[in-house]
């Protein structure tokens, strides 16, 4: 059982910046799947960003060029560099990991609140 601990979220003004951090409690392989997703009030979670098959990334149009994903493999951490924040970025972030083949998992962790004031 993989867990997950988010951190970093906070209240920031609108062109500022926050890291996330996702630390998980055992080693992340480059088989995994590692995303961000978030979701604003009353709005479906959406997916912000990933990194897989090693360091493959991929992003929502919306934060291309804004939110850089990254892993620390020594340190099993994720993380998710926010610049340029937006008021429509705000929301609870979480990550998840998706791990196997063709029984895949999804571990979650419980996520981080990101304001974005305007």
């Amino acid at each position: 059982q993989v867990q997950l601990v988010e951190s970093g979220g906070g209240l920031v003004q609108a062109g500022g910046s926050l890291r996330l951090s996702c630390v998980a409690s055992e080693s992340i392989y480059n088989t995994d799947t590692v995303g961000w997703y978030r979701q604003a009030p009353g709005k479906q979670r959406e997916s912000v960003a990933s990194v897989t098959n090693g360091d493959s990334t991929n992003y929502a149009d919306s934060v291309k060029g804004r939110f850089t994903i990254s892993r620390d493999r020594v340190a099993n951490i994720v993380y998710l560099q926010m610049n340029m924040l937006r008021p429509e970025d705000t929301g609870i972030y979480s990550c998840k990991l998706q791990r196997g083949t063709l029984a895949k998992r999804d571990y979650w962790g419980q996520g981080t609140q990101v304001t974005v004031s305007s």
